[in-house]
């Protein structure tokens, strides 16, 4: 109404949180389509619609953002529940890595780390190992033990390179080689390579 004294509301600005996310988001879609060398700040802010000022504010590098972005968008692994057997077990696990590889940031991550260059790669490679790599190794030891307690694999499987083997295909066989790993895939890893190593 004319001359009415109440203002006209108008959309509230983001801020902490919800900036942040949007921020992250933006930056994972950048590297999704122009990849890590084309990223800029001013591109990213464009994308989460705030100013450039808000990323640097949290952010002093493209670097810093990146690797904020990759860290809290690789989804989790997640805990296995016992399957009743180390072949249930560690094929659940199986997918559940490969699905990290393959999510957004996964993938991103992965692209980063062929176009950034030597220094800016060791602190990538250090974001697989604590998002991937680490926590894999982790649930497959704990999935041995439990095999072991229930009788299904081998008591003296307990070797550092056991916990190697499926990080290290997953990885050697989508980076080198461009593998997929579908259900097929998986269930030979586990069955051809995975079962006769652990067997009790």
């Amino acid at each position: 109404m004319a001359g009415s004294r109440w203002p006209v509301a108008s959309p509230g600005r983001r801020r902490g949180p919800e900036l942040e996310r949007a921020i992250l988001d933006a930056a994972l879609e950048q590297l999704s389509t122009v990849g890590w060398n084309a990223l800029t700040m001013e591109g990213v802010a464009a994308g989460a619609h705030t100013g450039k000022a808000s990323l640097y504010r949290r952010w002093p590098s493209k670097a810093d953002l990146v690797a904020d972005a990759l860290r809290t968008g690789l989804p989790q692994i997640g805990e296995i529940p016992d399957g009743g057997s180390i072949r249930e077990d560690l094929h659940l696990l199986c997918v559940r890595t490969r699905d990290v590889m393959h999510s957004r940031a996964g993938e991103a991550l992965r692209s980063v780390l062929h176009e950034c260059d030597h220094k800016q790669a060791d602190r990538f490679h250090g974001l697989i190992w604590s998002g991937l790599h680490e926590p894999a190794q982790r649930l497959i030891r704990e999935l041995v033990l439990r095999g072991i307690a229930r009788g299904d694999v081998r008591p003296d499987a307990t070797g550092p390179f056991v916990v190697d083997v499926i990080p290290a295909m997953l990885m050697y066989r989508a980076k080198v080689c461009g593998s997929e790993w579908g259900g097929a895939e998986i269930a030979e890893l586990i069955d051809e390579v995975m079962v006769p190593l652990l067997r009790a």
